[in-house]
């Protein structure tokens, strides 16, 4: 006959002395408490091993801090687990493990993991923007807690000073890139799921401003101003060569020798520097071209066509065009990327086909496979649009006003 335990009493466990050695206390279904010399008291639960079938001991914990009740609470689903042949030492350890990483994993680790594949979709300065907004508004109050405790009032409550300002855009596009970073959690299997799918609702919504920009009738005041400027020849042609080429200031700036083929007449912008990632071919008008021909003494042995003052191995800066447009007093009426817009405008009201234009500007094309005919069926159609549109800047420079027009020779005066 199979010998019975009795059960331990609350009162047997709390009233238990300690001896000379230690010695153990049953209760039953493997849970003893063992009694030490140093007067402490430690609940262990012995099993026969799954597979091995050799004896075992793991400790439950110290009593008091472990009742009695809580101690068989563990014994129950150590008993749970040997039942589906799965050992609670090896699940404990692996648990602690699971733990442990969890805890490693916090905002910012994860945010920084995110970003080295956020960086491989965005231009490398946007990808800058991102991480220093990250770095300023998120990371000082929420970046060290653990991705999987990260709760939706954290957020908010973040970014409600953000709000208080009036800064509705900044918070509107950290929403947006805490999103992201759940999403990526969500898909690494770091949470099940997204707690911030919704705390864009807890903020008013940004009105919508558009880029300053100049009617088709403003242009010849815009190259009248640029003409008589008291700005360095590079800013000059910069804004000139974002103009008729009608890219993103990031990418009129970034201009490099290597990527301009003067026997096709193209420039190939590789996707790296795209704002989508897709690489993009312009062609370059021949007033786009003398442009080129009014840097080559500046920056032709050097890598980029618009080399920065300080350091010429670099080029200039993406806000060169900002700075001197505002120095122009365009203040507050015309931005860089408002040149786009100013092309935009003026190729629509003489009736361009819109998806021509679409395709001038690098816009991003829903359909890959239209995408993909446009950039081979338009290109020639998109030459004849270029160089309109650079005789109808001329036109509005009054000729001798525009850097494209004058040959290189003459160019310093």
């Amino acid at each position: 006959m199979a010998r019975t335990t009795k059960p331990l009493s609350s009162t047997e466990v709390k009233q238990a002395k300690s001896k000379e050695k230690e010695y153990n206390l049953a209760d039953g279904q493997g849970l003893y408490l063992r009694v030490k010399p140093n007067k402490t008291k430690m609940w262990l639960f012995n099993y026969t091993k799954p597979f091995t079938k050799k004896r075992a001991n793991i400790s439950l914990g110290q009593y008091p801090t472990i009742s009695l009740a809580k101690a068989r609470l563990i014994r129950h689903e150590n008993l749970l687990l040997l039942s589906e042949s799965i050992d609670p030492l090896t699940h404990k350890n692996e648990q602690i493990q699971i733990s442990t990483e969890a805890y490693k994993n916090t905002l910012e680790h994860v945010a920084n993991e995110w970003m080295k594949v956020k960086k491989t979709k965005v231009t490398h300065g946007y990808g800058i923007d991102i991480q220093r907004s990250l770095e300023l508004h998120i990371f000082p109050r929420i970046g060290s807690l653990p991705i999987h405790n990260i709760k939706a009032r954290d957020a908010i409550d973040t970014l409600k000073p953000i709000a208080a300002k009036g800064t509705l855009e900044t918070v509107k596009r950290l929403c947006q890139r805490l999103n992201e970073i759940m999403v990526y959690a969500v898909n690494t299997g770091l949470v099940d799921a997204n707690p911030l799918a919704g705390i864009s609702k807890a903020f008013e919504s940004p009105k919508k401003v558009n880029m300053p920009t100049l009617a088709p009738a403003q242009l010849p005041d815009l190259m009248f101003a640029i003409a008589n400027a008291s700005i360095k020849r590079t800013t000059r042609c910069l804004i000139e060569w974002q103009l008729h080429t009608m890219t993103r200031p990031s990418e009129a700036a970034g201009t490099k020798w290597k990527e301009i083929d003067l026997d096709k007449k193209i420039w190939l912008i590789p996707a790296e520097r795209m704002k989508k990632k897709r690489p993009h071919s312009i062609p370059l008008s021949p007033q786009a071209i003398q442009l080129l021909e009014v840097m080559k003494p500046i920056s032709e042995k050097r890598e980029h066509v618009f080399p920065a003052d300080r350091n010429p191995k670099e080029h200039t800066h993406q806000q060169t065009v900002n700075m001197a447009l505002k120095r122009m007093g365009f203040a507050g009426i015309l931005v860089a990327h408002g040149l786009r817009a100013l092309a935009s405008t003026t190729l629509n009201e003489e009736g361009f086909d819109a998806d021509i234009i679409e395709a001038a500007l690098a816009h991003s094309d829903k359909n890959e496979v239209r995408a993909a005919y446009n950039r081979a069926e338009y290109l020639e159609r998109r030459r004849v649009m270029m160089d309109w549109w650079s005789k109808h800047i001329l036109e509005a420079a009054d000729g001798n006003l525009s850097l494209s027009r004058r040959t290189a020779d003459n160019a310093g005066t």
